[in-house]
């Protein structure tokens, strides 16, 4: 019995491996498939893949739909698509392998509702990026934190694709640069004259020989020269996270603003502009316009002046 257990783990071992090498996924996401298809073995007990039917998979999506978090608060739908998601990953890795199991087609994932996209327009973000000068701290730090407000919002990066930048990745004497995305893809990203500016000053001020292009200054401090990448000095995704959430709140905005609040602003704004969705997907490095689209019910222009120029004329004006 432990041996069958073994099997059918070393399948989900192999299936990661192969996420990883093959089809090139992020150590994060073979992380997140591990976490969600070890959840479902635990659950429905499996010994092979062949006792993975459509009645367990009903079962495990009602065991999903009750289960809490540790807050005591029910997992989202998306979280429950994730879980699914993996599975019928999995279950096509495992029909191309010619192992009986369940189709992966007869896995449907639950509808959701239209995702909420929120961004900042003109007015909140110039006081956002006006926050991190005005605060009083060290000027390498104001000028670091303008250089990231301002390059997340020039170029819609990711945070982590932000903070994996060398300084040897940007030549500030070009208007772009090339960027490793999510599946190792490569893709071409913008720089403003604001970005290229504030990132221009906060270089100046650099004294180390850290090949990161964004640093903790206050851990940069207590490390010798010598040491030239040590761990701890690059900047993570949680403290630009932090940091933005100070500067929205020196600004007086009253929502929650993120890294991807930005990223999200810098596809509207263009959208707003006249750009095209294609481009945009381009510049976002979505693999799908289907995840582009999300941007469309908010920003089409189009339907806005077709709105203004045909809607109420049949009224009199009259109240």
């Amino acid at each position: 019995m432990q041996k069958n257990k073994s099997k059918i783990e070393a399948l989900l071992q192999d299936f990661l491996d192969y996420l990883e090498i093959e089809k090139n996924r992020s150590r994060r996401t073979r992380d997140n498939y591990e976490f969600y298809l070890k959840r479902f073995l635990r659950w429905g007990k499996f010994l092979k893949p062949e006792e993975i039917t459509q009645d367990k998979v009903r079962e495990f999506r009602l065991w999903l739909n009750r289960l809490e978090d540790r807050f005591k608060k029910p997992l989202g739908k998306a979280t429950q698509n994730y879980h699914l998601i993996a599975l019928r990953t999995w279950l096509k890795y495992l029909a191309k392998r010619d192992i009986k199991t369940l189709s992966a087609e007869k896995i449907e994932l639950a509808k959701l509702g239209d995702r909420q996209v929120d961004f900042l327009e003109g007015y909140d973000l110039d006081k956002l990026f006006e926050a991190s000068i005005k605060i009083k701290q060290p000027d390498i730090i104001k000028f670091r934190d303008r250089a990231i407000l301002e390059l997340l919002f020039s170029t819609g990066m990711r945070v982590s694709e932000l903070i994996g930048l060398n300084i040897e990745d940007v030549n500030l004497k070009k208007d772009e640069f090339t960027i490793r995305g999510k599946g190792n893809k490569t893709r071409i990203v913008f720089l403003s004259n604001q970005a290229r500016y504030w990132l221009g000053e906060y270089l100046k001020k650099r004294n180390d020989i850290f090949p990161a292009l964004l640093v903790r200054h206050d851990r940069a401090k207590k490390i010798s020269a010598r040491v030239k990448d040590p761990k701890g000095v690059r900047l993570t995704p949680r403290s630009v996270q932090r940091m933005i959430q100070r500067y929205a709140k020196v600004a007086g905005i009253t929502k929650k603003v993120t890294p991807h609040t930005l990223r999200h602003s810098f596809a509207t704004d263009l959208l707003m502009g006249g750009a095209d969705l294609r481009s945009v997907q381009s510049m976002l490095g979505h693999s799908s316009i289907t995840t582009t689209q999300i941007y469309t019910h908010i920003t089409n222009k189009q339907l806005r002046e077709v709105h203004k120029a045909f809607h109420g004329k049949t009224r009199s004006g009259k109240d």
